[in-house]
């Protein structure tokens, strides 16, 4: 077994072995390159000091997706197969690093754990072997073994995996909930797609070339892909909620001069109705006063009839 050695896993290719002989599915990786590149922007655009290296990281990995995945559908070798895997078998292990850690509060240790046993779960699932007899593990003797559900039994668990988080994080309130449970059943949706892209070879026909359901896996993908990168770019751990009212202070504990001078100082009261009342009929009574002290002469004279 070679780098270069042909395999043909899908109904558009068939078994041709030109660079164009999957036109439909080489086009459709473009839905990858579409959501990395939109995620990359949506990324820059945060405030410098709000962006994480998950941020950049994240984005970048649905690039290299959507590139392997077209060198595999132009050359369809061992070789490209691997860069078509690869990238996102990382992309499933960075992302649910950054789920557990950054979503659910999972210490790091535990987290990487976590990580750890996902993948020896993977690895065991992407072995299992399918036959017209029974279903076998690691490449057992079986005749005529092949990958089970044309080998989508590999992205099984990280479908699990993003149905248990979302719902853990729905029941937590979290913003990122709907993000990743929209993206999980996208994702379930285009799991089945790509399954069913041998056994629906002779439906799905496009000006008479037998094409499949592989191509709707890509931008089906792509968009559930594009879904988690938004969970990871606008949200984050959610914030414990500050008290409306804040706590009484208990006697002698020190919080009550605190609380004082917290509070803002009161203006001084303003007279009342009664004083003002009183201190104009002081100033009436003296000038009354002052006018009886005058001098007779500039007293008026009162007239009267006779």
């Amino acid at each position: 077994m070679t780098f270069g050695e042909h395999v043909f896993l899908y109904c558009e290719r068939g078994t041709n072995t030109e660079l164009l002989a999957e036109p439909i599915n080489a086009l459709s990786n473009g839905a990858f390159l579409l959501a990395g590149l939109v995620g990359l922007q949506l990324a820059l655009w945060r405030p410098r000091e709000q962006r994480t290296a998950d941020h950049i990281l994240l984005p970048v990995l649905v690039l290299l997706i959507g590139l392997g995945s077209l060198a595999f559908h132009l050359y369809a070798d061992r070789g490209t197969a691997l860069a078509d895997v690869v990238p996102i078998a990382v992309f499933m292990l960075v992302y649910l690093g950054f789920a557990l850690n950054r979503f659910l509060g999972v210490p790091p240790g535990l987290t990487v754990l976590l990580v750890i046993g996902f993948t020896a779960i993977a690895a065991l699932t992407g072995q299992v072997q399918c036959s017209d007899g029974p279903i076998t593990l690691l490449g057992a003797e079986a005749q005529g073994a092949r990958p089970c559900l044309n080998g989508s039994v590999f992205y099984l668990p990280a479908l699990a995996a993003m149905i248990v988080i979302g719902l853990l994080l729905s029941e937590r309130g979290h913003r990122a909930a709907p993000w990743l449970l929209w993206a999980a059943a996208i994702f379930a949706v285009s799991v089945t797609l790509r399954s069913l892209d041998l056994s629906l070879c002779d439906q799905v026909v496009i000006d008479g070339r037998k094409v499949g359901t592989h191509f709707a896996w890509h931008v089906l993908n792509a968009l559930a892909l594009f879904l988690l990168l938004r969970a990871s770019i606008e949200t984050g751990p959610v914030a414990a909620a500050e008290p409306l009212h804040p706590p009484l202070a208990e006697p002698g504990s020190g919080a009550e001069e605190a609380v004082a001078e917290a509070a803002p100082a009161e203006p001084p009261p303003e007279p009342e109705p009664a004083e003002k009342l009183a201190s104009s009929s002081e100033e009436a009574a003296k000038e009354e006063a002052a006018a009886s002290e005058a001098p007779e002469a500039e007293k008026p004279k009162l007239f009267f009839p006779a």
